[in-house]
């Protein structure tokens, strides 16, 4: 056996290690190593409720929305204050640009580049790799670059800034927009669709949207072959996936979370909620999240905790630990989360019968992103179409000085919790289970490896790799944002 120490990781948010044991050129057992404490939690203990607003933005500058709008839930569970639809509508569209940012910088600055490796220097499709997805000066890596900041120019007049913005309440948007700015607003996601429709899909996303089979979606992509103009950046991906065998490698362990994305005033969610497993949907019980710390440098004392009564204890010599990162466990089950658990979770029937074959994979997480890219643009134009301007945005209300509440919601990685407990008008316990606490968790009492620790198991790696080419890729398809997970 041969153990290697693979990390810190590039195009990564944050910083992560992976410790691998090695046999007969395989991964027999992974070990994920989130090696940065921030300590939010205690930050944030003994201030005023609304403080968390301005704090928890800080906890990433990438998945700073998200971290708000689960704050702000929070804060409306505690106090009971129920949006308008206005502001609903406004969060989404602040929400999703982020989410959509995040989808798009992964693929074409995080994912698509460990494709141009003189590793795959003899593949027939190396050399429009190396022109399309070069860092920094690839065609598309700089089209994709430019279209980013244009995108986020809808903050500015959602939300005056990104990230850190600061216009997201527990009622809804302090930032009322007028009939002229909403024309505006959907002027910049036509844009956006634009560039979509000519260098992602080549397509319109309503085609995409509605591929319900891998059979549809192979004959879509045989449609324009690869010397075609029209072989788009998804096409293009299918290609590298099926010439690279992505459907086969990281498979995780089958389980799939999603809190539900993307609120409406009518009630559910525009992306769906539950638990997806061996092909059916059940309903989430949020009460049965426990965070497992046995093998964190976290204090464990009491056992697996649920978030709401939680504990964030540094101890950094405790024995046997190897990260900073807690094992959350649904029902005392290892879960995946992301855009493939909301696809699966809204019963999409391409994502349906892709996990269904392959199980959740580096081919099946890639495709669902982009999948979800193309489905939550069009959404939010039907957003912005709903706004009515000259009604209310926002719902004042006042926080009580004793209670508790939860707010759960989805960012681009997947599920996100902040679990809030004020005591005499302050902050008593504050917690936070991000998307990448759950996929990148260690393991837990039982030993159980996290949904990237089972996904590396099997991976190969060739004799002499020290950072071995598929481990990249298995990491990079949870697209994990290592400064949420130690918060």
């Amino acid at each position: 056996m041969t153990r290697l120490l693979v990390g810190p990781f590039n195009r990564v948010e944050g910083d992560l290690e992976v410790t691998l044991d090695v046999t007969d050129g395989r991964v027999a057992s992974a070990h994920v190593n989130a090696p940065m404490y921030r300590g939010f939690e205690q930050i944030l203990r003994g201030r005023e409720p609304h403080d968390a607003l301005v704090y928890v933005p800080r906890i990433c500058g990438i998945c700073s929305v998200s971290q708000s709008v689960a704050a702000a839930r929070a804060l409306a569970d505690l106090s009971g204050i129920t949006m308008p639809a206005n502001g609903q509508h406004v969060t989404n569209v602040i929400l999703a640009t982020e989410n959509l940012a995040d989808h798009l910088t992964h693929f074409y600055l995080f994912f698509m580049p460990d494709f141009v490796r003189p590793v795959y220097a003899s593949r027939p499709w190396h050399a429009e790799a190396v022109r399309r997805f070069t860092p920094q000066t690839g065609e598309q890596v700089r089209a994709a670059i430019a279209a980013r900041q244009r995108w986020f120019t809808l903050l500015g007049t959602l939300a005056g800034k990104w990230p850190h913005t600061q216009s997201i309440d527990p009622g809804g948007s302090t930032r009322a927009i007028d009939a002229a700015e909403r024309v505006r607003l959907l002027a910049r996601v036509r844009e956006f669709r634009r560039f979509l429709e000519t260098h992602t899909y080549a397509a319109p996303l309503e085609q995409v949207a509605a591929l319900d089979s891998e059979a549809a979606l192979d004959a879509w992509h045989h449609s324009a072959p690869l010397a075609d103009p029209l072989h788009g950046d998804l096409r293009f991906f299918l290609t590298v996936a099926r010439d690279a065998a992505l459907a086969t490698l990281g498979a995780g362990p089958g389980r799939f979370l999603s809190y539900g994305a993307y609120p409406q005033p009518q009630g559910g969610t525009a992306l769906g909620a539950g638990v997806w497993h061996a092909g059916a949907l059940s309903p989430l019980d949020p009460a049965a999240i426990r965070e497992d710390a046995t093998y964190a440098w976290l204090s464990d004392a009491g056992g697996p905790q649920h978030p709401r009564s939680g504990v964030t204890r540094p101890e950094p010599d405790k024995p046997g630990a190897y990260t900073w990162n807690k094992a959350p466990r649904l029902a005392g089950a290892v879960v995946e989360t992301g855009a493939i658990a909301r696809q699966l979770a809204s019963g999409h029937p391409l994502i349906t019968d892709l996990v269904g074959r392959y199980g959740g994979t580096v081919y099946t997480r890639v495709v669902a992103r982009l999948l979800e890219l193309a489905r939550v643009v069009l959404m939010m134009e039907d957003w912005l179409r709903a706004v009515r301007p000259g009604e209310p945005f926002c719902t004042p209300g006042r926080l009580p000085d004793e209670g508790s509440g939860a707010g759960l919601g989805e960012a681009a990685r997947g599920s996100l919790g902040h679990w809030v407990s004020v005591r005499d008008g302050r902050i008593a316990n504050y917690q936070i289970v991000a998307p990448t606490t759950w996929n990148f968790s260690p393991r837990d009492a039982g030993g159980r490896p996290g949904a990237l620790e089972s996904a590396l198991e099997g991976a190969p790696v060739r004799e002499g790799e020290t950072t071995p080419v598929a481990v990249q890729h298995i990491v990079r398809s949870f697209d994990p944002c290592m400064v949420c997970t130690v918060h």
